[in-house]
Parts: structure tokens; sequence; C-alpha cells
């Protein structure tokens, strides 16, 4: 039930057709988790808050640097040097005191992702590097969780949405993570953020695409992002999407699968 300081805050919402009452109520009544509160965290953070998701948890176990700030807008030169879920707690509780913050000042692993990802509807990955992701996409595979992925590079990105527990209309199952990425490049040939650099802007528009899939997956308006791939080229501003299905030699819902816990991650 919605109140009435929530009708005047999310009137621009109620009246969207595709939205209305019930589409605002049932993004009051989601749990979503973010993984990580940087580039891409930061703006997923701020506009599922404005947007009203009910329950906001958001796992990172850093801390606030000034170089952080070129792109992650969640936090302000005074937060240099504080744990980033704390100055999310403080911006987000600014933004809209309606939505339940939940922070893990925790690095993701194997012996706690299960019981952290267990509390939330949809989980949003926003992390910098591939052992992450597939941790992440492993772990919302074995907890049947909806998973928001997002990738940015240096001047590109890319966007999917990954239900690999679930079925399409025609009752095949849909990809995984690993379908579309089935192994990790090696150890050395990716250069990080800080070694490559990053656009900032760059990081607000796939994080901002990041917070309006997953409010379409909530809401369930217009075609999800399950079996496709949103590429951005951000030096010829151009969007290009291509579709991926199920690998049968996946080894999680592949036809012989072998990964049936997060043993495997260290």
């Amino acid at each position: 039930m919605l109140t009435s300081e929530e009708l005047e805050r999310y009137a621009r919402h109620i009246v969207l057709r595709e939205v209305g009452g019930p589409g605002q109520a049932a993004l009051k009544a989601s749990r979503v988790l973010v993984i990580g509160a940087g580039g891409l965290g930061a703006p997923v953070l701020m506009y599922l808050a404005a947007a009203g998701i009910g329950t906001l948890g958001v796992v990172d176990d850093d801390t606030v640097s000034l170089s952080n700030l070129q792109r992650q807008i969640i936090h302000g030169t005074p937060d240099v040097g504080r744990p980033k879920v704390d100055s999310v707690a403080d911006r987000i509780r600014a933004l809209n005191p309606h939505v339940a913050l939940r922070t893990h000042a925790v690095r993701l692993n194997a012996a706690n992702a299960l019981d952290i990802l267990g509390d939330y509807d949809v989980i949003l990955d926003g992390s910098d590097n591939f052992t992450t992701r597939y941790l992440v996409s492993d772990a919302c595979y074995l907890a049947k969780k909806t998973l928001v992925a997002g990738a940015l590079g240096v001047f590109d990105a890319s966007l999917t949405t990954i239900r690999a527990h679930g079925k399409d209309a025609n009752g095949n199952l849909n990809p995984t993570y690993r379908c579309l990425f089935p192994e990790a490049p090696p150890p050395g040939t990716t250069p990080t953020c800080e070694e490559a650099g990053v656009l900032g802007a760059l990081a607000g528009v796939l994080g901002s695409m990041m917070a309006l899939e997953a409010i379409r997956e909530i809401v369930g308006f217009g075609e999800s992002l399950v079996g496709r791939l949103v590429m951005i080229d951000a030096r010829a501003m151009r969007f290009e999407t291509l579709r991926y299905a199920r690998d049968p030699s996946n080894p999680l819902n592949g036809d012989a699968p072998v990964i049936r816990d997060l043993s495997a991650h260290k």
C-alpha cells in the first residue's frame, strides 16, 4: 500500500500506463541487491532508490578514494577514506527515506554469496572483475535469482539479463552467463580500470540502463534482455543488440551439468 507521500513522490511513474499503481507497488515490495558501489553501482543505487525499491542492498568492502569521484557519483569529496557502504547509506537515505537500505561491508565469496543473495529477488552485478562475475552468475543460478549483468570497458560496455533457472515461451531453458562467456580471459590479458582508464559518463549511461532493466523485470513491461546482449560503443555512440542461446555444453544448466555448488570458486 502506498502512502499519500509516496503517491506524490512516484506520481510520474504512476501516470505511466505500463507502470501505474500496481507497478509502483511491485517496486515497493521488491528486494534488490547491487554488487559493488563503484562506477556502475553508483547510478544503479541512486536510480533504484529514487524509483522506490522497497529493500535495497549493497555489497562492497572498499573505501572511497579520490580517483573514484570521476565516475562514482554517489560519493562526494568529504567521503574520501570512508567505507563506500557508509556514504551510500547517507546518500540513499537523503534521497528517499522510504527505501530500506541494507549494507554488506564484505567481499562477496563462495562462503557468503548464497546467504547474501538469498534475501533478494533481483541481483545487479556492477563488479569490475571476471572472478566476481562468474561467482555471482553461478550463485544466481543456484539460488534461482534474476541477474542483471553489466560490464564496462574503456569506451565500450555491455548489458544482459540472465534467468538461467527459467525457461522461455517455448519451454526451452534460458542461457547462462557461461553460455555467453564460457571462460574468463587468461589472467593479465584484460587491463584493470586503473591501468586502462574509464570514461566516467559511460559508467553513468550503463548504470542507468541496468537500473532500467531491473525496473522492467520487476514491473513486467517491454521485452526482457534475457538471451540478448546490448553492446555500447561510446566512440561512435552506437548501440547494437545480439541474441544468444543456451549452450548444451555449459556446466550449469547444460545437458550434463557439473556445477552444483560454489566449491570451485576460491
